[in-house]
């Protein structure tokens, strides 16, 4: 017993080095328990690769070849480290044929892409400007109707990943998203995705899974990072410095759109079988002695533009991505304004909901359905559009849909949370 008394007096005595020891103790514990549960879970992915790779294949078969496009300077130059420790374990014990190209500069994938060579299924590790640039290189292949179907998949490894929660169950734990994400390719259940064309007066057209922003909303954003040393006041300080400078934010575009297409019903492709010899010379005999009569060329309407003249505070192209599994009746894009009569008030609790985020819209805002569109800037109109997250220069583009044109991979568990109402 003063042995005890002796500890709690000398304790006492020292209480600050107490309380300090206390504090990394506890904190180095809190760290290598999270260590440890990144450790079971790794552990738990591998174990599930390692029965896809137990599975027996026929011997004319070959084993499936992945290339995967890395950004190793996603995540703060992390992502290298994040994929070759969570992700490429399960994709080797699985017995995938793994092909990892690395990209050195700002740009380069779109340049890979052009070079790729045929590959069963092309995984994008990396973050939202690697995977816009993979998708704009490779739809812009001359052979890109052939290479648009190989399935994508999509390991979330950069500081923005706005495609992921469409195709995963999220969490709070980075080395669960990569290892789930990394599993359900190996799974193969693939959803389509639509695709925006976007197409300047001079520039290749750039291509985008999520959609076009403009606005003083996405200006304010990509200022918040420098009020960082206001802590958790630094989205409505930004917000609030913005109408200091200029009030009101507002800005006029003219949008030119087309009405949406109804969409075709989801087939599987079916190839019907070839006649029989005897059925196809019969046929070509036919043909050869009552030739068929040709019919005249169809004449293509003319497209039908409507133009209508928007004041709003934030323009947002956007595809139906967000849920891509929810079946729809039209094909199109949502072109959504924002109202031009927000005070400063609204402005900041607006501005605070859009930076958690981007796609969510206030009940006066002006919504139309479309399958193509034109915007049309003011002369003088500087500023910057955000095309998945990537800043681009603000001019007049025109926006195409290209409806269910890539295949993405997506989890059992993401899709039937997505069915679910």
């Amino acid at each position: 017993m003063a042995r005890v008394m002796k500890v709690f007096r000398t304790l006492r005595n020292h209480w600050k080095k107490s309380t300090f020891a206390v504090c990394v103790l506890s904190y180095g514990g809190y760290w290598l328990y999270g260590k440890h549960c990144d450790s079971v879970l790794r552990r738990e992915a591998c174990l599930v690769a390692r029965e896809f790779g137990r599975q027996q294949i026929a011997p004319q078969e070959r084993l499936r070849k992945a290339t995967v496009i890395l950004n190793p300077a996603a995540c703060s130059g992390k992502a290298n480290n994040l994929f070759e420790k969570n992700a490429a374990p399960i994709l080797h014990l699985a017995g995938v044929e793994v092909t990892v190209v690395k990209t050195d500069y700002e740009g380069q994938a779109k340049k890979l892409m052009e070079l790729m060579e045929q590959t069963d299924m092309l995984i994008v590790a990396g973050g939202d400007g690697t995977l816009q640039e993979v998708i704009t290189g490779l739809l812009r292949r001359p052979d890109r109707d052939t290479f648009s179907n190989t399935p994508i998949g999509f390991i979330p490894l950069g500081s923005h990943n706005s495609l992921s929660p469409s195709l995963h169950l999220l969490s709070d734990n980075k080395v669960k998203d990569i290892t789930s994400a990394t599993l359900s390719i190996l799974k193969g259940e693939t959803v389509p995705l639509d695709v925006l064309q976007i197409k300047g007066e001079k520039e290749q057209p750039v291509f985008a899974l999520m959609g076009l922003r403009w606005g003083a909303f996405r200006d304010v954003a990509a200022t918040i990072s420098k009020y960082w040393y206001l802590g958790p006041l630094k989205t409505n300080a930004a917000h609030w410095f913005s109408t200091l400078r200029e009030w009101p934010l507002v800005q006029q575009v003219s949008v030119s759109y087309l009405a949406p297409s109804l969409r075709p019903p989801d087939l599987p492709p079916y190839k019907p079988p070839r006649p029989n010899l005897i059925y196809r010379i019969i046929r070509r005999l036919k043909n050869y002695w009552n030739p068929p009569d040709i019919e005249p060329p169809k004449v293509e309407e003319p497209e039908k533009w409507e133009e209508q003249q928007l004041l709003t505070t934030e323009l947002f192209i956007q595809t139906h991505n967000k849920n891509p599994v929810k079946r729809r009746i039209n094909d199109s894009m949502m072109i959504c304004a924002e109202p031009d009569s927000f005070t400063v008030g609204e402005f900041i609790s607006v501005g605070n909901k859009k930076h958690e985020d981007p796609t969510v819209f206030t009940k006066d805002s002006t919504k139309l359905e479309a399958s193509a569109c034109r915007l049309e800037l003011p002369e003088g109109t500087g500023g910057f559009f955000n095309i998945d997250n990537e800043e681009y220069d603000a001019t007049p583009v025109e926006v195409r849909l290209l409806p269910r044109k890539l295949r993405f991979f997506i989890s059992a568990e993401r899709r039937e949370q997505l069915l679910s109402p």
